[in-house]
């Protein structure tokens, strides 16, 4: 189920993305970055050596340094994670803000990569990179109750494995945006306790 750049940035244009005002909360970018002319996207593993939220499945990105816009974090956490190096024009649009329990106030920025990129995945950080088709996270979310929260825990059945919060909840917020033109919100969902560090 590919998509056109024109369609994504169409989709994020018409959505009205929810900021977050959490200044006791470290800033962060993700980006979901558009591949194969828009058929896939790339996620990553977390190299296990790294000290926070080792060997866990996560969109490429990072804490954003002070001046950055959330934009420029992604692509340059794209950069030194993969090898990747967009531009700004690269940037089709955000997400809502997601607040980590783990400290951290994520912006999902959406990035366009055109064909075939050539990857140069840092091992430091990076375990695996994966070339995901779009129709793999066309699915509907599983929600678990914890003794921990009130909020419900979502969970993303994919890859032959269960993804969890924040990056379940970006990618199941883009699928709904982007690939289904639903205005969902998830900055309510919650994580697995394990990711609360």
């Amino acid at each position: 189920m590919p998509i056109s750049r024109d369609h994504a940035e169409a989709a994020l244009h018409r959505f009205a993305r929810t900021p977050l005002d959490r200044p006791d909360l470290k800033p962060a970018a993700v980006g979901i970055t558009l591949v194969a002319d828009g058929a896939a996207f790339l996620l990553t593993r977390r190299a296990a050596t790294l000290r926070g939220h080792a060997g866990q499945w996560a969109l490429p990105g990072g804490r954003t340094d002070p001046g950055e816009s959330a934009g420029a974090a992604a692509r340059r956490e794209l950069a030194e994670e993969l090898g990747l190096v967009l531009d700004a024009d690269a940037e089709l649009g955000r997400l809502d803000d997601y607040a980590t329990r783990s400290g951290y106030l994520i912006t999902p920025v959406v990035l366009w990569a055109g064909t075939e990129p050539v990857l140069h995945p840092n091992p430091v950080e990076v375990s695996e990179v994966h070339r995901v088709t779009l129709d793999v996270i066309d699915v509907e979310p599983r929600f678990v109750t914890i003794a921990e929260s009130d909020a419900p825990v979502i969970q993303l059945p994919i890859l032959g494995r269960l993804v969890h919060a924040p990056t379940a909840a970006v990618l199941h917020q883009f699928r709904e945006v982007v690939l289904q033109g639903r205005a969902t919100r998830v900055a309510h969902f919650e994580q697995p306790v394990f990711a609360w560090r």
